[in-house]
């Protein structure tokens, strides 16, 4: 089963200086933090923010290409969570022909909002990663364990938060 989420906002990890994309879902219940790549955070801000940037990106290329292709996107769901890897399939169509193809869920994403089509998430993808958010990297990269307790509280944190709290993404 899969649940339709929005994007939240950007922001940084104050630990690692790491954007983080925040899904959310579209009653406000849910939050899925991703931690991903400078690029592809950018690529999602511009987009985000209506930033012109003068000369197509990468995903606006990609864009541009299905389109004259005769193709589009349908949606883009993040299907699975392994060993901290979210794992994500654009769903295309062209000339009535179903596509799906693997991505990183950043460059899926950073493509849905450039066609605006919904962003699915897999119900198991918000149950594993509550289990695997217990782990978590300290300064020096060395693993250590979050609380059952600031672990919730980091999650009713975040669900309360609104678009405005996140601040722009510094490009």
């Amino acid at each position: 089963m899969y649940i339709e989420m929005e994007v939240g906002g950007l922001t940084l990890d104050p630990l690692t200086n790491s954007p983080v994309l925040v899904l959310r879902d579209l009653r406000g219940e849910k939050v899925l933090p991703i931690w991903i790549g400078t690029m592809e955070a950018t690529a999602i801000a511009t987009i985000l923010e209506k930033v012109d940037v003068g000369r197509p990106m990468t995903h606006d290329l990609l864009k541009t290409m299905i389109l004259e292709l005769g193709g589009r996107i349908l949606r883009v769901e993040i299907c699975d969570l392994r060993m901290n890897t979210y794992y994500a399939l654009i769903h295309l169509e062209q000339k009535n022909r179903r596509i799906q193809t693997d991505a990183r869920p950043s460059d899926a994403i950073a493509l849905a909002v450039r066609f605006g089509v919904p962003i699915l998430v897999h119900k198991k993808v918000l149950e594993k990663s509550q289990l695997e958010t217990g782990e978590k990297r300290g300064r020096n990269g060395e693993a250590r364990v979050i609380s059952t307790a600031d672990r919730e509280k980091l999650k009713k944190i975040l669900e309360k938060l609104a678009p405005e709290d996140f601040g722009k993404y510094k490009m």
